[in-house]
């Protein structure tokens, strides 16, 4: 067919297409601004029970936002969470580990501190205990290994004895880059998650004065 035998677009068809390519451009400025705004990434990874996490953190001298990402890895903020083997509440502890803390807790005053007046499995359920509880663990396993995060959380799920007889031993160098030498798969992909979730919170949340880490004397 030659050119002159061609059918040629009309003025409404060229209004129409101009339209759709106009309304196709719209939508994707739309989606690409909604995509980079920090309101939907928020949306798509939120934080719960966010005043007690950062009064929490705050009292214990960590950063709110790895027990954020404690919280999200354990539980997925579901404050009735109980595992098949017997771990409670949004930070998922065992009850027997719970007395331990809130006994090391009384010692140093902490508790009465925080306001715990107790360590029973039905208190573990209420998130504001929970949270304080979890959060003093925290802690304390970073303490336990000289300020080192990423075998404190290790320690978190696979336990500070085990964590402990792993960096002793040469198993594990305690690094994130080496997850891959934890010798426990359960253990290995927590630590993995929670130092991912750890990432995105502080590229969502890290300029928000109120998840900044923050000494309470």
């Amino acid at each position: 067919m030659d050119n002159a035998s061609r059918p040629r677009e009309t003025g409404l068809g060229i209004l129409l297409r101009s339209k759709r390519i106009v309304v196709s451009v719209v939508l994707l400025i739309c989606v690409v601004t909604l995509i980079t705004s920090n309101q939907f990434w928020r949306w798509m990874y939120p934080i719960g029970y966010q005043p007690t996490i950062q009064q929490a953190a705050s009292l214990t001298h960590i950063d709110p936002l790895l027990v954020a990402s404690v919280i999200r890895v354990e539980s997925k903020f579901h404050t009735h969470d109980v595992s098949h083997a017997g771990a409670i509440g949004l930070m998922q502890l065992m009850p027997d580990t719970a007395v331990w803390i809130v006994t090391q807790m009384n010692k140093t005053g902490e508790a009465q501190r925080m306001q715990i007046t107790g360590h029973t499995a039905s208190e573990l359920s209420v998130p504001n205990i929970n949270i304080q509880i979890g959060t003093w663990y925290i802690r304390y396993l970073i303490e336990r290994f000289n300020g080192n995060e990423v075998a404190a959380i290790a320690a978190y799920n696979g336990g500070p004895k085990r964590v402990g007889q792993w960096l002793a031993q040469g198993v594990w160098n305690g690094q994130l880059n080496t997850i891959s030498d934890i010798p426990v798969g359960e253990t290995r992909h927590f630590v993995d998650r929670v130092f991912y979730n750890y990432d995105l919170y502080k590229r969502i949340y890290g300029r928000d004065a109120a998840w900044q880490q923050r000494n309470v004397p």
